[in-house]
């Protein structure tokens, strides 16, 4: 005959091994956990946060200087009315995304607006005067799959076309797509070349374009002037860039880049 404990007996065996469980899942939750780690890395950037993940001008090669007034920066030759009779097939939906391209770069919202905190640092210099852009802001997960969806629908729908200025002067614009580092959980890399007259003289603004995604923020480069664009310099602010997020949303301190280490750390 098999004998069983007695009542009492079992259930007090029950309560140490519930009261066990607890504590083992309450030091598993606690600081440091991976559980706590992986929640807060897909969570949302603070505004400190945001400011703490910018790239700095040790992460860029070159001779580019941090400025205080990128806020104002706006070029003209992004102003004008893209006319939908110029396209063939879905003209007026295609003129629209043409010129929403040449608005939101105007207003310096490449992914939409943000619906969390954002953070933005603006360089010069670089080569030929070349100014950049580097924003990190906090984005609905939706809205931002579909800004980066449609970044890449533009050199296909947008890869030639022509915007009227307020003066009445034509400027022909193209899209391509650019190749990005492997960096975040998505990205879209796209360059823009506008030429038109400026004043007298003519001119052509080339624009690099990048957009990095880390859970439900993302990184956005705007980098290039009438003097051209530094392509090397948009690659190393997405890639250095990104590695800032990630340490920042993992609870970590970026490490700074010494001055100088650019090169030997980007080139092989």
């Amino acid at each position: 005959m098999i004998r069983h404990p007695p009542r009492a007996a079992r259930f007090l065996v029950l309560a140490v091994a519930a009261g066990a469980m607890l504590a083992t899942e309450a030091c598993s939750n606690g600081s440091g956990s991976a559980t706590s780690t992986s929640s807060r890395s897909a969570g949302a950037l603070t505004q400190a946060e945001a400011e703490t993940a910018l790239i700095n001008t040790t992460d860029l090669e070159g001779n580019w200087t941090r400025v205080n007034d990128a806020a104002t920066w706006r070029d003209s030759l992004l102003i004008g009315k893209v006319d939908a009779a110029q396209f063939f097939t879905d003209s007026k939906t295609t003129a629209a995304d043409c010129q929403k391209l040449l608005d939101v770069l105007y207003s310096d919202a490449l992914l939409g607006k943000p619906s969390g905190a954002r953070a933005v640092a603006g360089f010069s210099g670089g080569g030929d005067g070349a100014r950049m852009l580097y924003q990190v802001a906090g984005h609905d997960r939706g809205q931002l799959d579909s800004s980066l969806a449609w970044l890449k629908t533009l050199p296909v729908k947008c890869d030639q076309f022509t915007v009227t200025g307020k003066d009445g002067s034509t400027r022909t614009a193209r899209v391509i797509e650019t190749s990005l580092p492997k960096a975040g959980d998505s990205r879209q890399g796209l360059r823009l070349t506008l030429q038109g007259p400026v004043g007298s003289n003519p001119a052509t603004l080339t624009l690099d374009l990048a957009a990095v995604r880390v859970g439900t923020n993302a990184i956005a480069v705007t980098n290039g002037g009438l003097g051209g664009t530094e392509a090397d310099s948009t690659q190393q602010a997405v890639t250095l860039g990104t590695r800032r997020l990630k340490d920042v949303l993992a609870g970590k301190t970026p490490a700074e880049q010494p001055p100088g280490q650019q090169e030997s750390r980007t080139r092989p």
